[in-house]
């Protein structure tokens, strides 16, 4: 039986680097830093809040084939890949906050039905959705 999504993964253009924009700037700390065999890094990262919650920082490489590695590094590269939803208290705040810190936001803080949603890129060109729900629940008629 499943019992709970334990790992997800994003690209990176550099783990390094990510790993430092992860904890340094949105907070994460990190898990596990571990080479295997031939050279593939497994780097994951944590959210203080949310322990059981791994974010495997990965480069694009195999076991994927070439043509998708350079599919992926194209997307990086284009700053159009999705990364992750990230739950907020206050998106407003985490907004001015993030931006004090260099963050680069695609979208401002808006209102939609499900909450109050901004978008950032991580250092590698991954959208981050920052989302703060709703307090009550709203249909699309409400935003026409």
């Amino acid at each position: 039986m499943i019992t709970n999504i334990s790992i997800v993964s994003v690209f990176v253009k550099d783990i390094d680097e990510s790993k430092k924009f992860y904890t340094d700037v949105l907070g994460f700390r990190e898990q596990d830093d571990i080479t295997l065999g031939e050279g593939y890094r497994w780097c994951t990262i944590v959210h203080p809040s949310q322990p059981e919650l791994a974010v495997n920082l990965a480069v694009p490489g195999p076991p994927l084939a070439p043509d998708m590695v350079e599919a992926v590094e194209r997307a990086l590269e284009a700053g159009t890949m999705h990364g992750l939803g990230l739950g907020v208290d206050d998106c407003r705040r985490t907004f001015e906050e993030l931006s004090a810190r260099g963050v680069e936001f695609i979208q401002e803080p808006s209102t939609r039905p499900y909450g109050t949603e901004a978008v950032c890129r991580d250092n590698s060109g991954n959208w981050i959705v920052l989302v703060e729900p709703s307090e009550k629940p709203y249909s699309a008629a409400d935003f026409d």
